[in-house]
């Protein structure tokens, strides 16, 4: 689903048979502006996504843009200014603010995390933990944020995690019969295989044949200790019980990448509101 039809639906699931609020009680030929004010302060993105769901309600509607994505706002800026017909901007304020609003919310826990480890090796990835159908556009605000993108579904990498591991027989046979699948579909795909505990570790590193290896719930002590068995051979990467508090000691160890559910599933939107102002 591309970002248009993601907007027609959401346009779709709050218009229905017409927005009778502003239908009943504003001319229609009524006219003003409106101002996307920050009420707190954070990163912003989906100011592309706002201009689709006016370009959708009504083409006439004018936008001023004073900030681009990724940008930092303070409480009290102006991030854009519309101008237009006022029924056709009352009816997109809440889809609009929707979008915009967790996006921002996202790309600014993104900045929050990418900021606390800052001087290390170590770089933010997200996860699969994403609003069903808006994946694409909560990936874009996690890179928006200045974090990177894992692998965006089920169908562009292989991830072997306990569960697989365990219905498949265990490690070795997993990874064998992934290439073994691989192969046989003409598929070229990296592979990463989820390790818990340094044993575990220890036979992907002797079996091989993955690129990446996944220290789940490890302590920074133990990811200090897998990562002297690994010696550089895969990319590594940590997750579970990771937050803002101890996420620098966890970059300190020097694994390549911490992944971070949080980013999208435990998310505060950031505080925007569209204001009338006089013509």
């Amino acid at each position: 689903m591309n970002i248009a039809e993601i907007i027609k639906k959401a346009l779709q699931e709050d218009i229905g048979s017409g927005d009778h609020s502003s239908l009943a009680a504003i001319p229609e030929d009524a006219k003003g502006k409106m101002k996307l004010l920050a009420k707190e302060n954070g990163i912003i993105a989906g100011i592309e996504v706002a201009k689709e769901v006016l370009r959708q309600i009504d083409l006439s509607i004018s936008i001023k843009c004073f900030k681009k994505d990724g940008d930092e706002i303070t409480l009290g800026e102006v991030v854009f200014e519309l101008e237009g017909l006022a029924r056709s901007m009352l009816t997109a304020e809440r889809t609009l603010l929707n979008f915009i609003q967790r996006m921002s919310g996202i790309a600014t826990a993104s900045k929050r995390y990418v900021d606390a480890i800052k001087g290390t090796k170590t770089k933010i990835l997200d996860t699969r933990k994403t609003t069903p159908n808006l994946r694409e556009l909560e990936k874009y605000a996690v890179k928006t944020g200045g974090a990177e993108n894992h692998r965006f579904g089920l169908h562009d990498m292989i991830m072997l995690k306990d569960n697989h591991i365990d219905f498949a027989g265990g490690i070795e046979k997993a990874i064998d019969d992934t290439h073994e699948y691989l192969k046989k579909n003409d598929l070229n795909l990296k592979i990463e295989i989820e390790t818990r505990t340094l044993e575990e570790v220890k036979r992907v590193v002797k079996h091989g044949k993955i690129d990446r290896i996944m220290l789940d719930n490890f302590t920074p002590e133990q990811i200090e200790a897998a990562l002297v068995l690994i010696d550089g051979k895969y990319e590594t990467e940590a997750s579970g019980g990771i937050t803002l508090a101890n996420i620098k000691e966890y970059a300190q160890t020097g694994v390549d990448y911490i992944s971070i559910g949080a980013l999208t599933h435990h998310i505060k939107s950031l505080d925007l509101s569209l204001k009338f102002t006089a013509r």
